[in-house]
């Protein structure tokens, strides 16, 4: 591997393994108890790193142990979190308990204090960025839910943008791990031991966390990405939960708004 020799002194020749589990286009390399995430250097690889730190006496998250920036590429060196992905079959074969500790980890980051959480994710935040990655053609409509695009969806990510702008809703601000899907929710005796993957963290809608975490929860059950499928599964059994009422255009407009990320 070849990486900055900071990373290398403390790496050494510990034998590792590649997370291929994660949806993001970082590359993940695995030690016992450390994680090099490498991925290229944007607003949201430079923010993570921020974020851990920040966030790190306030909620379980992987410690930073080496951050360096090399020709374009950032390198994020951390501890890594012990247990098993939310996504993993023992936890799916028990839905209710998985969904009861999912909605425990929102209330745990909605119970940290914003009032200096060095980053903004609110809903003109995350639209420039959208901004960005469309003008600069990085937005997958291959990836994207069968009716964003197309007949039943919207022309183009430029199309998406637009009614992204047109139709804002009213935002309840909270802390928000920004990409709240099973793989990055760690579980350990029978409760959550961690949260990862942060670089999409900061101030946002709560709807932001609940809206993806709706989505994770319907595609491990149906068999988006491969695993088995569980019939008679309801993901709203999210809301009862949290005991809200679901706010159904929120839902809608995250999930949408994360087709462009």
């Amino acid at each position: 591997m070849n990486q900055p020799n900071k990373i290398k002194e403390i790496i050494g020749g510990i034998p590792y393994s590649i997370d291929t589990i994660g949806m993001s286009n970082a590359k993940v390399i695995c030690f016992e108890d450390m994680v090099l995430k490498i991925e290229k250097q944007q607003e949201e690889s430079d923010n993570e790193h921020i974020m851990m730190s920040w966030i790190s006496d306030k909620l379980p998250v992987p410690r930073v142990l080496c951050f360096e920036k090399h020709n374009g590429i950032n390198y994020l060196l951390m501890s890594r979190i012990k247990g098993k992905m939310s996504c993993s079959s023992e936890l799916l074969e028990n839905p209710m308990h998985l969904v009861k500790l999912l909605a425990d980890g929102l209330k745990m980051l909605w119970g940290v204090d914003i009032s200096k959480c060095p980053f903004n994710n609110s809903i003109d935040n995350k639209l420039r960025q959208a901004e960005f990655r469309v003008r600069n053609n990085l937005c997958d409509m291959e990836d994207a839910e069968p009716t964003t695009y197309g007949a039943e969806g919207f022309e183009s990510p430029e199309k998406l943008l637009q009614w992204l702008k047109e139709n804002k809703p009213d935002e309840e601000l909270v802390f928000s791990h920004g990409d709240y899907c099973l793989p990055n929710i760690i579980i350990k005796d029978d409760k959550i031991n961690g949260f990862i993957d942060l670089g999409r963290s900061g101030i946002a809608d709560k709807y932001q966390d609940i809206a993806l975490c709706y989505r994770s929860l319907q595609h491990n059950y149906d068999g988006k990405y491969g695993g088995k499928v569980y019939e008679g599964f309801d993901a709203s059994i999210l809301f009862e939960e949290l005991n809200i009422v679901p706010d159904w255009n929120k839902i809608k407009y995250f999930i949408l708004l994360d087709e462009l990320f």
